[in-house]
Formats: C-alpha cells, structure tokens, sequence
C-alpha cells in the first residue's frame, strides 16, 4: 500500500516535479496534532542522528535535473517494494528513505548511499530469486 504513493511520487520527481502533487481528497484530509506529535518523537532519534551526519555535498547529484535522475533511479527499488515475497520491502524501503533524506538535506552522499542500498538489496533479489527457481526446478525434476 505505502510503495503506491512512493511510486508516484517518484514518477512526479522523475517528471521534473518540484513540488508533489496530490489528489483534492488527500489535501483536503487532516489529522491529530497530538498523534502526528507522536510520530515525529519516534522519528526524532532516527532523523536527527542522519541530520548530525549529512551536509550539503555534490550538489549536482540534488540538483534539478539530478534529481530527476534519483526520481527515476528511485522507481526501481520501490517497484522490487512491490513484489509479494517476505522481507522484499524493507530493505529497498530503508534505501528510498536515506535517498529521500539525502534529497531533503542536499547531501548527495546521502542519496547514493541510498541509492546503492536499495539497488544492491534488488540485485540480491534477482540474483537469489533466480538461483531459487532454478534449485526449484532441479529439485522438482523439471531440467536445468
């Protein structure tokens, strides 16, 4: 559910969106400052120890058009998100996350690192997946 919006608000990044576009009905929505408050508290250890460690740093990688590029980079890591297979979304998961922060502070390190994260977890997917099936295959008799 929570890879959809992440897919299109990829999409819009890639697009060269600046600002997020969201339907009438989700802008329209509000919500408990009190249990908003609550997320933020749980959040803060989390987002401030990244905000201690990141700086602006290659600008050209949170630059628009680089960003463009990490809007479209991004779209793959959330598509593996996607796949109804255990544990298959919270490590590309955990990558947009620190790519987007990376987006958010300028810090273009940041971005990669979330980036080659979220990439190296699909590319084990693949990789494992693959050589899954085919174990499956020899094992059920099915040829090589």
């Amino acid at each position: 559910i929570v890879a959809l919006p992440m897919l299109a608000l990829a999409g819009q990044l890639a697009m060269g969106g600046r600002h997020p576009w969201l339907p009438q009905t989700l802008n329209q929505r509000s919500f408990s400052i009190p249990a908003f408050q609550g997320v933020l508290e749980k959040a803060e250890k989390y987002i401030g120890w990244i905000e201690r460690f990141s700086k602006p740093r290659l600008p050209f990688v949170t630059s628009h058009v680089g960003s463009r590029v990490v809007g479209f980079l991004m779209l793959i890591p959330i598509l593996s998100i996607l796949t109804p297979l255990p544990s298959t979304n919270t490590a590309p998961g955990i990558g947009v996350a620190v790519a987007s922060l990376g987006l958010i502070e300028r810090d273009g390190v940041l971005v990669i690192l979330g980036l080659l994260f979220g990439f190296a977890w699909v590319f084990l997917l693949l990789f494992l997946g693959h050589e899954a099936i085919s174990l499956i295959k020899a094992w059920l008799g099915m040829g090589a």
